[in-house]
C-alpha cells in the first residue's frame, strides 16, 4: 500500500437526532470530534414509513381514462 496518500482514519462520536450517541471510525473531522446528524433512521421517512402520499393526487389516471377509456386495442 502506498504511504502518505490515505486520509487519517480515527474514532469519532456520532450523535443522532434523539440525542443518542455511538462511537465509530471515520475520516471525517479530527480524532474525538462529534458528528451531529440532522436526519437519521429514527426520523427519516424512508426508514420510518411516514410521509407516504399517493402519486395520483391530481387525478391523472382518472383524466387519462376519461379521455381514452373508450378506446379498444383488441379486435372486434
Amino acid at each position: 500500500m502506498k504511504q502518505n496518500i490515505h486520509p487519517d482514519y480515527h474514532t469519532i462520536t456520532v450523535q443522532m437526532t434523539d440525542g443518542t450517541t455511538y462511537q465509530t471510525r471515520s475520516t471525517w473531522g479530527k480524532e474525538g470530534d462529534t458528528l451531529l446528524l440532522e436526519i437519521d433512521p429514527t426520523t427519516h421517512p424512508a426508514w420510518t414509513g411516514g410521509n407516504s402520499k399517493m402519486l395520483d393526487t391530481g387525478g391523472r389516471v382518472a383524466r387519462f381514462n376519461k379521455r381514452f377509456g373508450g378506446l379498444s386495442l383488441g379486435k372486434k
